[in-house]
């Protein structure tokens, strides 16, 4: 049965928690959704490779620099944050700064996802969902499609590089 004093009541106790629960966020960690992730795809591999890579473009739509830091895949066991300088791939130290208001492609032949170790292959027009995580504890979830994909043939007999291949569009599928 609704009676008055009993919705006061909890409309007030929920005012309170929200109040309290508002005071413990940090006043210098950018607000939730700050990291948005468009046109995001991963290139197809086979266990064979046991390699691949995700891309797509980072925005950063908060008055604060973001830095992603890590990225996890049920698809891949590891997954490093790479960048290729030189003509050699190699993992990026502190992860990916993206600045204030600013965007970061993750490209072959530059940024990039590097997942590594694969269990299974990954087909074109599979879904991979990913999570990256922020400096600030954050995190951001978002889901690439599978995509043949020539170029950007790494070679991975180098034990401290990679060096890449050539820089191909994806092929639409």
């Amino acid at each position: 049965m609704f009676t008055r004093p009993r919705f006061l009541a909890t409309a007030a106790a929920t005012l309170v928690a929200a109040t309290a629960l508002a005071g413990c966020a940090s006043d210098d960690a950018p607000a939730a959704g700050t990291l948005e992730v468009t046109d995001p795809w991963v290139k197809t591999a086979t266990p064979e490779d046991m390699m691949s890579a995700a891309f797509g473009t980072l925005t950063n739509t908060s008055d604060e620099d973001v830095t992603v830091v890590a990225a996890t895949s049920d698809a891949s066991p590891e997954i490093q944050l790479h960048e290729v300088v030189g003509g050699e791939m190699q993992e990026k130290d502190g992860g990916f700064t993206i600045a204030a208001g600013e965007s970061l492609t993750l490209e072959p032949g530059g940024y990039h996802l590097m997942l590594m170790g694969l269990p299974e292959a990954i087909e074109a027009g599979d879904e991979v969902d990913f999570t990256l995580e922020l400096s600030d504890g954050g995190a951001v979830t978002f889901t690439a499609t599978a995509k043949d994909f020539d170029g950007a043939n790494e070679d991975y007999d180098h034990e401290d590089s990679m060096d890449m291949g050539s820089s191909e569009e994806p092929a639409e599928g």
